[in-house]
């Protein structure tokens, strides 16, 4: 069976994140995006777990759906921050947590709540060690996932610039075994992740971390076996290339912490560039902060180019909704983008299939040979993109500044 998957995103309990992250938008969502099982986020919080139990009941093994009956399947999953000491010095590491059921996470939160205020935020911060955490999810159901967050983010995540780990063993010491996947983060990619032999034989996986119903599936998780949460988890920890077919990846370089620098002096560099200044920003003359690719340059044993053997395949893509703005020189808040949005997806099932299946043919009498030229030049990967750096999103561009004229182009596009 195919299944699309995005595992991480969070609810409106959480801090920055829309008031529309409930059980119901996130269904609707998902049916437009094409996402056959997602993450309900945040279980940990009190007042979210309470809802999760009253809206959702059991469907498949480990996997649960609204009352109402929607073929949308929710995956109990929750992000922890932890913020400790660690080998003489302050880490900050996100981990997300996959339970099979409500008793497993009860357990969990239980347990969890005598480490932390567990009410003031749907992804909790606590002073615990993420091995602690760890060992607090194996005590809750054999049966758990345990995934560090983005895994490269530069604050908060296991291999960050500023306050990460050298290697998973580093981190978990004794409990590294259990440790069979990360998520690559919006500012890396598993080609970026390949050049690192350490990272053989761990599987990658991808998620949205959306905290808006429009931006799930951003990033997501492709497979062909069950819909079943144990044969979900057993694809990934066996790093099956079979039932694991491929993840879905923002264009990294689109990611907040692809490139070093600082956004309040407007400083962007690649790796090479910030070496020339001792990783120093010219401006404020404080220390850059240093992205993705930097932390890569540093760990990585390898070049670019490199695929380890069994390693799951990705695809890049560009939302639905940022191709149809940019095909007709709009932004993505206009209305004209929201009806067309919503008109291809009723056409055409969903966004994942418009972006990855549905013949350039069809999507020209639908929608316009403009969004489809858009959409041929995201599946060939023929872009305009600027970095993100330091907090600040990357921009990306389907079109030149020189095409102004889009319709003209299109003449040749059959």
């Amino acid at each position: 069976m195919f299944l699309v998957c995005d595992f991480h995103i969070h609810s409106k309990y959480s801090r920055a994140t829309s008031k529309e992250m409930n059980l119901e938008s996130l269904d609707i969502w998902a049916k437009k995006k094409g996402i056959d099982v997602i993450g309900c986020g945040d279980f940990t919080h009190p007042l979210w777990f309470k809802e999760l139990k009253t809206k959702l009941v059991p469907a498949e093994p480990g996997l649960f759906k609204l009352k109402t009956d929607s073929k949308t399947r929710f995956i109990l999953t929750a992000e922890i921050s932890s913020i400790y000491s660690k080998g003489g010095k302050m880490r900050r590491v996100h981990n997300l947590v996959f339970m099979p059921s409500f008793e497993a996470v009860e357990k969990f939160n239980a347990q969890l709540s005598w480490s932390g205020n567990l009410v003031s935020d749907g992804r909790p911060i606590l002073g615990l060690d993420s091995k602690e955490v760890l060992k607090i999810a194996l005590n809750s159901s054999e049966d758990m996932l345990f995934v560090p967050a983005h895994a490269w983010t530069p604050w908060f995540s296991i291999f960050g610039s500023m306050s990460g780990f050298d290697s998973i063993e580093e981190c978990f010491d004794e409990y590294a075994n259990y440790i069979y996947a990360i998520e690559t983060g919006l500012s890396s990619d598993p080609a970026m992740n390949w050049r690192w032999s350490k990272l053989d034989k761990i599987t990658l996986i991808s998620n949205s971390d959306s905290h808006s119903p429009e931006r799930i599936g951003r990033e997501a998780n492709v497979f062909d076996c069950e819909l079943d949460y144990y044969q979900i988890i057993k694809a990934i920890k066996e790093r099956d290339i079979k039932k694991f077919l491929f993840t879905v990846e923002f264009f990294p370089e689109e990611g907040k912490y692809h490139y070093d620098g600082h956004r309040l002096c407007g400083v962007c560099f690649s790796p090479q560039e910030s070496k020339k200044y001792n990783n120093i920003c010219p401006k404020c003359k404080r220390p850059l902060t240093l992205g993705v690719m930097h932390r890569l340059d540093q760990l990585a044993d390898n070049e670019m180019g490199r695929k380890p053997e069994g390693a799951i395949p990705f695809k890049n893509l560009v939302s639905l909704d940022k191709i149809i703005a940019e095909s007709l020189r709009k932004t993505i808040s206009a209305k004209v983008v929201k009806n067309i949005y919503e008109d291809a997806v009723r056409k055409f099932d969903n966004e994942f299939n418009i972006l990855l299946n549905v013949n350039l043919k069809d999507i020209v009498d639908a929608l316009g040979a403009e969004i489809a030229e858009g959409i041929k030049r995201v599946r060939e990967g023929r872009l305009f993109i600027k970095p993100g750096y330091d907090g600040e999103y990357g921009k990306i561009k389907i079109f030149g500044d020189l095409e102004q004229n889009i319709s003209q182009i299109q003449k040749t596009l059959f």
